[in-house]
């Protein structure tokens, strides 16, 4: 019989876990549901709800540290060190408008296991190298603790970092420690507007070689958020050097046009969304996320487009490419075929529906060393493969 468990703390986290390894249940693992389509179907039968895991068991503001049980919304979270003049400096992406997820409320611990960032990342780092210390149950039903509550402890770093981004197929997190950064005085953006997609990135990329400090690079070519394309560079500071690094800008990127400038509260709305992909919420085309090389983004999306009809756009300085496929069609092997051809990089299927992922790899298949790897960390962690089965590579 199907069944949803909800456990309250980590000893009904272990309990539930060490039950389901003995009886050789599979469990599919969920916050609040806002990423449970995002990657394969879970093979399944029962539901470890971690929603019930809430609430902060620490936060030292001076010390810029946040202890908080995983199941806890990430907007309460936001809302809390927001309140007290700091940020999550990784600028956590929230997939619930692209997944059509209503109300949308992602939860850290969804966060952190499919390692979500957002345009600061080009400045900042993934969420993983915020993680200072985690709680987790493992596959096996044993508690572990890795890291520590201190911005110099380093010890156990390691831990953490594989299970960010593991989607829940290695252990249950049940409480993470993070580093909080202060929050900027204010911010705006740089716009030129415009330019086709090789000028855009170009613009981009000597704009983040130079001392602007930029902490956020997109390119949002004719048609994506309307009207003609915005190539946006955003500055983030005290006011007086936010203001000094645009004229900076103004001078290095004078031969690419005259910008306009965004101030705080349009700057805000802007790059939440290009964080949130908003340009493709409410749709149901496939939606691709295509890591490559900055310079190759234009020429990928050009040869693509050659293939087939498509819309896409450009973050970090044009490393992140999201692409639609506007006829309905997932196109994985021209996708993965044409990244190739521009020198390597990862295409993930984030938008599909149910029988769309399960009949192609979602996440870009590992070279065979990492796939050895990987399995290893899995026999490890979760030997009999209870948690999340199928969510990442089929049958795993």
């Amino acid at each position: 019989m199907d069944a949803t468990m909800k456990p309250r703390n980590t000893g009904d986290v272990e309990k539930v876990v060490a039950w389901a390894a003995a009886e050789d249940q599979p469990l599919e693992i969920i916050g609040q549901g806002s990423k449970r389509t995002l990657g394969r179907p879970v093979q399944a039968a029962h539901v470890l709800d971690l929603s019930g895991l809430t609430g902060v068991e620490s936060y030292e503001p001076a010390e810029l540290v946040l202890t908080v049980k995983a199941g806890t919304p990430i907007a309460e979270v936001e809302k809390l060190v927001d309140d007290n003049g700091q940020e999550l400096s990784f600028e956590p992406m929230d997939f619930g408008p692209l997944l059509g997820v209503t109300p949308a409320q992602g939860t850290i611990g969804g966060v952190l296991a499919a390692n979500l960032s957002g345009p600061r990342r080009i400045k900042a780092g993934a969420a993983r190298d915020h993680v200072l210390g985690m709680e987790a149950v493992s596959g096996r039903g044993e508690i572990f603790n890795s890291g520590g509550k201190v911005v110099k402890n380093v010890t156990g770093y390691d831990l953490p970092r594989a299970l960010c981004g593991a989607y829940g197929t290695l252990a249950v997190a049940t409480t993470v420690t993070l580093k909080v950064n202060p929050k900027p005085e204010t911010s705006a953006t740089f716009v030129l507007s415009g330019l086709d997609d090789d000028d855009g990135i170009k613009a981009l990329c000597k704009a983040m070689g130079s001392s602007a400090e930029v902490s956020g690079a997109a390119h949002l070519p004719a048609g994506v958020n309307g009207g003609s394309s915005s190539t946006v560079l955003r500055l983030e500071g005290f006011s007086t050097s936010v203001d000094y690094r645009f004229k900076t800008l103004q001078a290095l990127l004078g031969t690419y046009g005259t910008p306009s400038r965004l101030e705080a509260s349009e700057t805000g709305a802007l790059w939440q969304t290009i964080r949130d992909v908003k340009p493709y919420a409410g749709g149901e085309t496939p939606v691709w996320r295509l890591s490559v090389a900055p310079t190759a983004g234009p020429q990928l999306v050009a040869n693509l487009g050659e293939a087939f009809e498509l819309q896409a756009y450009y973050d970090w300085s044009g490393g992140l490419v999201w692409l639609s496929c506007l006829d309905g069609s997932l196109h994985e092997a021209e996708i993965r075929a044409a990244i190739d051809a521009v020198g390597g990089g990862h295409a993930t299927l984030v938008r599909a529906d149910a029988s769309q992922r399960s009949n192609v790899p979602v996440f870009h298949p590992q070279p065979a060393p990492l796939a050895a790897l990987s399995r290893r960390l899995k026999e490890q962690f979760d030997p009999k493969g209870i948690l999340n089965p199928g969510k990442m590579v089929s049958g795993v």
